[in-house]
């Protein structure tokens, strides 16, 4: 049986003018994504302090390096599921329109979403710590062993924030602009519980904003959170976006 929405949230929804989305592993997950905190996460099996931190790749940077070939190779051949095309058809319907994520998988871009704040970074795109030029995952494949920049011989590095570095500063100063804007904003399959990213649903509600969460499970955020729809995100945005489309084929009314 297909899940509903109330009529209240989807009046909500179709007089949203400016709707941003938050999302989180578990979005990523419903494509077949390792998690993270997840029971089968991928910490469960290592220490990320091992692996995903500038101590790490400066003491061992071909094992952090065999690492993320690994989770690129993955993340490859992995596709968007339901949930990433719902929203990226939603910002085709909404006058304003932004995802805001802290996945690293380019999935949201994958399936056309266009305004994306990336907050952790991106698995596909790589740089070199000493002179910053940008490498795409055909240099980094073509290299055998520790990716060295030709231009000035620093060590290339994965496009993602590690453990203990600052997020990026444009991407967190447009994700706190868009959550300040927001009149409706979703928190969709994030635990709620990294920080700083997990303040701007709470950033969002106190500038005014219907906030909506949808995860399978309760986050520290629920009680917060105006609705919650308990569920998949595949499941639920499309939902979401029917909602949104049916508000632009209403006929016009003539006075």
């Amino acid at each position: 049986m297909t899940p509903v929405i109330s009529p209240g949230l989807s009046r909500r929804i179709r007089g949203a003018r400016s709707i941003v989305a938050f999302t989180g592993a578990g979005v990523s997950a419903e494509s077949g994504v390792p998690t993270f905190r997840g029971a089968d996460g991928i910490w469960s099996k290592l220490k990320p302090e091992e692996l995903a931190s500038m101590g790490a790749f400066m003491k061992n940077p071909s094992m952090v390096w065999e690492w993320y070939a690994h989770r690129k190779k993955i993340m490859s051949g992995i596709t968007p599921n339901p949930g990433h095309y719902a929203l990226a058809r939603m910002e085709n319907l909404a006058p304003s329109f932004a995802v805001i994520t802290q996945n690293i998988d380019g999935l949201h871009r994958r399936a056309g979403s266009r305004t994306v704040y990336e907050l952790h970074g991106n698995i596909e795109r790589n740089y070199c710590m000493k002179c910053g030029t940008p490498y795409g995952d055909d240099f980094v494949v073509a290299s055998s062993g520790v990716p060295v920049c030709p231009a000035c011989g620093g060590l290339v590095r994965p496009d993602v924030v590690w453990f203990g570095e600052m997020l990026p500063e444009d991407a967190w100063d447009a994700s706190v602009r868009a959550a300040e804007g927001a009149d409706l904003f979703m928190s969709v399959g994030t635990s709620a519980v990294v920080y700083p990213a997990a303040s701007l649903p709470l950033v969002a509600k106190r500038s005014g904003a219907y906030l909506l969460e949808i995860n399978p499970e309760p986050t520290p955020l629920t009680p917060q959170a105006d609705e919650y729809l308990q569920g998949a995100s595949g499941v639920f945005l499309p939902i979401l976006a029917d909602a949104l489309e049916g508000a632009r084929r209403l006929p016009h009314s003539h006075t």
